[in-house]
């Protein structure tokens, strides 16, 4: 499995579970310096302790229908990985589009773990 897909494969992962009000697939994902922006924060989250009590607030409250990974791009050194995508959230009728960029840094472990997340709305 190369560096790209196995970043695109963790990340849909963590993908499905929020999608079904468990955030607990990024949370297992992320690294303990994690930083975290998007459209609904009015500044960045930093850190793991201080995400975790972000997202244990919208615990069971997100459901996602289906969603749709566009665009996935992974660009990679030896220990440093970025995936950018654009996301399509199907909920009932309504669709919401996304842009994200992950930051990932491989561990001593070998595990790769979110350094940096950042999500925006798109225009609709």
């Amino acid at each position: 499995m190369t560096i790209a897909e196995k970043i695109i494969s963790i990340e849909k992962k963590a993908l499905d579970r929020w999608n079904n009000g468990d955030p607990s697939g990024y949370l297992e994902i992320c690294a303990e310096d994690v930083c975290y922006f998007d459209s609904a924060t009015e500044a960045r989250i930093d850190g793991l302790d201080n995400l975790t009590k972000y997202y244990e607030a919208l615990r069971g409250k997100v459901h996602v229908d289906k969603d749709e990974m566009l665009n996935p791009k992974v660009q990679a050194v030896e220990n440093m990985a970025v995936l950018t995508f654009n996301l399509v959230s199907h909920v009932g009728e309504t669709n919401r589009k996304w842009n994200c960029t992950e930051v990932y840094r491989k561990d001593e472990s070998g595990n790769w773990k979110i350094i940096q997340s950042h999500w925006s709305l798109t225009k609709v």
